[in-house]
């Protein structure tokens, strides 16, 4: 079985040879490559078309963000895993929008860089667990704040039954004896329309009901 090439990008002398060790220990793995700066990544992978790069994101030369874009339009079939001191949610989205499979922080155990490094030679996603954690959460902030918008700006069933009587032309008396409500209430779901949909005049929510279907 053939073993999965790896190219080492990292400025640190000592931290790229503490993983070069880690990986020699790993059977199915080879260290092919390394990389003192953006610059020699790119030139090195090009060169070596490893399977995988490890990439530090602060990196002379060329930064790992510039040099993953790079790496992945001249070496397509190539992955890069992340592997940096820098796991705030700016630096984890901006390499994964460049393209990076994976990110790990290195304060990570050398059980996991094996494991993301035989994930993302695969095309599986792998993440640290307080940065996969740490998505999650965002994920779950995005979801309700749509939830959220999505709610404020639907109208309920009254409402919609109010914005058809305003459309076929009922003054709010008219609307509030065709529905059983007060006069002030009416007015109170006629600003609330108003506000969900922008608009600031009766004749607004008229044309609004007639392109929705809501009247003839």
């Amino acid at each position: 079985m053939a073993k999965i090439t790896i190219l080492l990008a990292e400025d640190h002398d000592v931290v790229r040879e503490g993983v070069h060790a880690l990986l020699r220990a790993e059977q199915d793995m080879e260290v092919v490559g390394e990389a003192r700066d953006g610059l020699q990544a790119v030139d090195l992978t090009r060169k070596t078309l490893p399977d995988v790069v490890v990439m530090d994101v602060s990196m002379p030369l060329l930064n790992g963000l510039e040099a993953t874009r790079q790496i992945l339009q001249s070496v397509p079939n190539t992955k890069v895993l992340v592997l940096s001191s820098s796991d705030d949610s700016d630096s984890v989205a901006q390499m994964t929008q460049a393209g990076a499979t994976g990110y790990l922080s290195k304060r990570s155990s050398a059980d996991q860089l094996a494991e993301a490094i035989r994930a993302v030679r695969r095309g599986r996603p792998f993440y640290s667990p307080e940065i996969a954690k740490h998505i999650q959460e965002q994920q779950a902030a995005l979801s309700q704040a749509g939830r959220s918008a999505r709610n404020r700006f639907e109208l309920s069933p009254r409402e919609k039954e109010v914005l058809q009587l305003i459309a076929g032309g009922l003054p709010n008396k008219g609307i509030a004896f065709q529905l059983g409500i007060s006069t002030k209430t009416v007015e109170k779901h006629r600003q609330t329309l108003m506000n969900k949909l922008n608009l600031h005049e009766t004749a607004g929510l008229t044309r609004y009901a007639i392109s929705k279907g809501m009247v003839p």
